[in-house]
């Protein structure tokens, strides 16, 4: 399998999601962050924007974001149980295991996903994670989860010109939680977990900057 033209792939489409304003239809707001939706061009369900302003340059917001095992996401991010690195491509390209915990108060059970990643940089110094569903030999379903599937889905950390301690963040999630859910519990189920991803976040990025 070409992990690294399919994770090229998810990046072009990211960036055209970045910046095609059709479509989108406002579903939560928050102080940190609003969130839009509009049908998935990939599958029956949605694909979700964030946008949000988060205190901290893009190098401190991404330190938060990065997805690596160890890393900090793991610490602040609530749908993030634990991170698992399968296969490094590249120095940019992986193929990595995300295990979720059971949430909407046990309706949806423990999930996992494989995905391969990009992390690409821009040259106007945005940073960014590209990641869409894969399969890996080593990676098969396992007990006790549900194997979910990532359509394109990423963060983008944006520089703001003249205000070089904020970034706005933009976030793509477009995911297939697997087994047999009601589609009322999925529809409310990602605007609220995208606005408690960017609060989590918010706080994540302060205690990086304060420690």
């Amino acid at each position: 399998m070409d992990y690294r033209h399919i994770a090229n792939t998810v990046a072009d489409n990211l960036l055209n999601y970045s910046k095609d304003e059709s479509g989108w239809k406002m579903c939560k707001k928050t102080n940190e962050v609003a969130v839009f939706w509009r049908p998935s061009s990939e599958f029956s369900g949605n694909l979700y924007k964030g946008e949000g302003i988060i205190n901290g340059s893009p190098e401190k917001v991404w330190t938060c974001l990065k997805p690596v095992p160890d890393g900090l996401r793991v610490k602040w991010d609530n749908n993030v149980k634990k991170f698992e690195l399968i296969q490094s491509i590249d120095d940019e390209v992986s193929v990595c295991r995300t295990v979720t915990p059971s949430a909407a108060m046990g309706i949806i059970s423990p999930r996992d996903f494989v995905d391969v990643v990009l992390v690409k940089r821009y040259e106007d110094g945005t940073i960014t994670s590209n990641a869409t569903n894969v399969g890996h030999p080593s990676c098969p379903p396992q007990p006790g989860y549900v194997r979910g599937f990532n359509h394109p889905c990423g963060c983008f950390c944006v520089p703001i010109p003249g205000e070089p301690s904020k970034t706005q963040l933009f976030s793509f999630f477009q995911t297939d939680l697997g087994g047999y859910l009601p589609r009322s519990v999925v529809d409310s189920f990602f605007p609220s977990s995208m606005t408690d991803f960017y609060n989590n976040l918010t706080k994540a990025v302060k205690s990086f900057k304060e420690n």
